[in-house]
């Protein structure tokens, strides 16, 4: 059973890798190309890879904690999504890994909107977990 948790994690979370990689060159190689005549769909292509990788990233815990039924899974998705914002806002404020070239607050909004909107999917989840353990 435990084995079964972790190969569900693990293909989970590799689906979300290449959801995130598939979403962040689609918008590179598409979306801003096509979008970029209104200033409005400019910033929204332009931030939208920090909001994806903030969520799908966060996510991750998300997928663990339901999956493999933490006891403190709430205080870890908050924490891991914390941390995750934490990171790209650092990484928006000083570039280390090359992510970003040049410093937009959008980037960091956008980033602290996919860790919060991670919480709500995990606060969303939680209780539809909860009843399916119910019925079991």
């Amino acid at each position: 059973m435990i084995i079964n948790n972790r190969k569900k994690v693990i293909a989970i979370n590799a689906i979300l890798f290449a959801a995130l990689f598939s979403l962040i060159s689609l918008n590179k190689e598409i979306l801003r190309p096509a979008l970029n005549n209104s200033s409005l769909l400019k910033i929204l292509t332009g931030c939208f890879p920090n909001f994806i990788a903030a969520y799908l990233i966060s996510l991750a815990s998300v997928s663990a904690v339901l999956i493999r039924k933490f006891k403190h899974g709430r205080l870890f998705v908050y924490t891991f999504s914390i941390a995750v914002f934490a990171i790209l806002m650092i990484e928006e404020l000083k570039p280390m890994w090359g992510a970003s070239t040049h410093y937009d607050t959008f980037d960091i909004i956008a980033s602290a909107v996919g860790s919060i909107i991670t919480i709500i999917t995990y606060e969303l989840l939680k209780p539809i977990e909860m009843r399916r353990k119910v019925k079991k």
